[in-house]
């Protein structure tokens, strides 16, 4: 799974910067950052299958899909994780 790294701990800020993380994915390299409205987020490179299963145990991690897309968000901290599937790494809005 390809996973999108955002920086923030504002969930409105994140809703408002989401499609167009999404939208603008494929155009990061790994490790590589952007920044809209102030907030960073970067490609984090690829997370194993078990990372989510042992992120969502975790009772100070907010598990949420986007099930239309396949989408799974990890938020913790003061950082979202979008988490894309392998299969899937282009997504259509």
């Amino acid at each position: 799974m390809k996973c999108i790294s955002v920086y923030t701990d504002n969930f409105e800020l994140f809703s408002d910067i989401f499609e167009h993380v999404v939208e603008n994915q494929n155009q990061l390299n790994e490790n590589e950052e952007q920044e809209i409205e102030g907030v960073t987020f970067s490609h984090s490179g690829d997370a194993p299958e078990h990372y989510l299963e042992r992120m969502s145990q975790k009772p100070e991690v907010v598990v949420m899909r986007d099930k239309s897309r396949g989408l799974t968000i990890l938020q913790h901290g003061n950082v979202f994780e979008i988490l894309i599937p392998a299969e899937d790494t282009t997504v259509v809005s």
